[in-house]
């Protein structure tokens, strides 16, 4: 189980770097993406505490920070090309 976080650098050891095609992309470990949709439909049946929210905002903070990355690492790939 994971603990309250604050900061999404707490959550440094989930990421993993990941081959898909001929692309590197950073992904969540599973355990945290697993996580992440567990506290996804607490919230969704308005069953998620004030602690879960805090730790699902740090994990969507650093799910935005990975789709910025990831979309800056394909624009750099397809101009490559």
């Amino acid at each position: 189980m994971f603990t309250t976080l604050n900061k999404p650098s707490t959550l440094i050891h989930e990421i993993q770097l990941k081959k898909v095609d001929n692309w590197n992309l950073f992904k969540f470990s599973e355990p945290l993406q697993l996580r992440m949709e567990e506290l996804l439909e607490k919230k969704k049946a308005d069953q998620i505490t004030p602690d879960e929210i805090a730790e699902l905002d740090a994990i969507g903070e650093l799910d935005r920070i990975f789709t910025h990355i990831n979309a800056m690492l394909a624009a750099q790939n397809a101009n490559q090309c």
